[in-house]
């Protein structure tokens, strides 16, 4: 039996599973499933993966992107570039364990931008794993990409912000789990009314698939697009990884 899953904190608002279990039971994947595993700190990750010997990966969400990178055997390029894993590849080999991460959260981001014209500039809302893979998609395409964070010394704060550099940023990408399924109502702090018709809002969050900020944006007319694309190709790119071993 070949086992999958996702690991993270709290995996309450997480589709990963019942995407991965109607994938295998429409393409006739034989012997593989699907687990979710909270983990309450990611000390424990080294024994995770020797306990469940069946593992052959598995994603990684809030908020272990980037601190679960000491204790992986190997990085990819981009994942070392961006400094955030979002899949661990497990192999075992006369009885030791090689893990190696890539983040296959570039793939998907980069995936569901097709067709979209993008502005000179942006703002990414948020410093974490997922972050600067959208950075380090959004700066690849030619677009300059500004951090908004709680913390001053990682980025803009949000304190800062006012209805003149919103408007002077046409895409807003909210990196952030502000909104996600049970606190729906929560959203990021920025002055909304900068926002018009010129304006493209993106939320990595999926769940509900109309977040509170991008409903923020839709009653401006804005453009909007939530992280479902960005989920599916992700998952889709983790799954070829798995598929050619």
């Amino acid at each position: 039996m070949r086992q999958l899953g996702l690991i993270g904190k709290s995996l309450l608002h997480s589709f990963s599973k019942k995407y991965f279990e109607e994938k295998f039971c429409r393409e006739h994947i034989p012997d593989t499933t699907y687990s979710l595993f909270e983990i309450s700190d990611i000390q424990d990750i080294k024994n995770f993966i020797e306990t469940h010997p069946d593992l052959h990966g598995f994603n990684v969400t809030i908020p272990y992107k980037q601190s679960i990178i000491p204790f992986l055997s190997e990085l990819s390029e981009e994942a070392k570039t961006v400094g955030a894993v979002n899949f661990v590849l497990i192999q075992r080999v006369n009885g030791k364990i090689f893990t190696k991460g890539f983040n296959t959260d570039i793939i998907g981001f980069r995936d569901s931008l097709q067709g979209v014209p993008l502005p000179t500039c942006a703002l990414v809302l948020g410093t974490g794993g997922a972050a600067s893979a959208v950075t380090y998609v959004l700066e690849g395409m030619g677009c300059q990409c500004t951090y908004v964070s709680r913390d001053m010394e990682k980025g803009l704060p949000y304190s800062a912000l006012t209805v003149e550099i919103i408007r002077a940023h046409r895409l807003i990408v909210n990196c952030t789990p502000l909104g996600t399924y049970p606190d729906i109502n929560k959203k990021p702090d920025i002055p909304y009314d900068g926002i018009s018709g010129n304006h493209f809002l993106y939320d990595l969050v999926y769940n509900p698939s109309e977040t509170a900020f991008l409903r923020e944006g839709t009653l401006r007319g804005a453009k909007v697009r939530n992280g479902l694309m960005m989920l599916h190709g992700q998952a889709e790119a983790a799954w070829r990884l798995v598929a050619g071993c």
